[in-house]
């Protein structure tokens, strides 16, 4: 980062080519489309080149650029609220599913499909702590809420996902889940 700030013309891009695969993983699972994600993500990358000179170094430069791509991720979902548009087709649209796995296929459609019923606020730290890997205190400072925050958001979240998703519990069998009385 410093390197980039002194006018090295290479840093940044090594930078970027260093965390990339993880930022894409992160704005693909935050918007749940691809075109999305890719301009949430080359929205980030413009943020975080002419915002380099003010890295202050308080986080590592990973947190740092993550949360700039969290960021410009919910403001694209935020710019979507307020015009939500989505043509059957896309609504609709289901990946053709190939191959011996099928089942693992199946199974990420379901998963997926249950996130995006999650609220943003919820899914968000879903994504980083149990997707992502990120720890609660991460979590925390790449999304810019208290780490209680964090963890009541993932609690309601998974409490939500695991009535969503109780029908794939010991398939065959009646749930365990109990019914939802938390109130929204």
């Amino acid at each position: 980062m410093a390197a980039h700030a002194a006018g090295d013309p290479r840093a940044f891009s090594d930078l970027v080519n260093r965390h990339r695969d993880r930022m894409w993983t992160t704005a693909l699972r935050t918007m749940r489309d691809q075109e999305e994600a890719a301009d949430a993500l080359q929205d980030a990358m413009v943020s975080a080149f002419r915002g380099a000179a003010t890295f202050r170094a308080e986080s590592q430069v990973s947190t740092w650029l993550h949360r700039i791509v969290v960021n410009a991720c919910y403001d694209r979902l935020r710019k979507k609220m307020v015009r939500p548009a989505v043509s059957l087709e896309e609504a609709t649209h289901v990946e053709p599913i190939v191959g011996d796995r099928t089942a693992e296929r199946d199974m990420r459609f379901v998963v997926d499909a249950a996130l995006r019923q999650l609220p943003d606020e919820q899914r968000g730290p879903i994504v980083l702590v149990d997707i992502e890997g990120y720890s609660v205190a991460e979590t925390a400072q790449l999304l810019g809420i208290a780490e209680g925050t964090v963890k009541s958001r993932c609690s309601r979240g998974r409490l939500k996902l695991a009535k969503l998703l109780g029908h794939l519990r010991n398939q065959g069998e009646p749930g365990d889940v109990p019914p939802d009385t938390t109130p929204e």
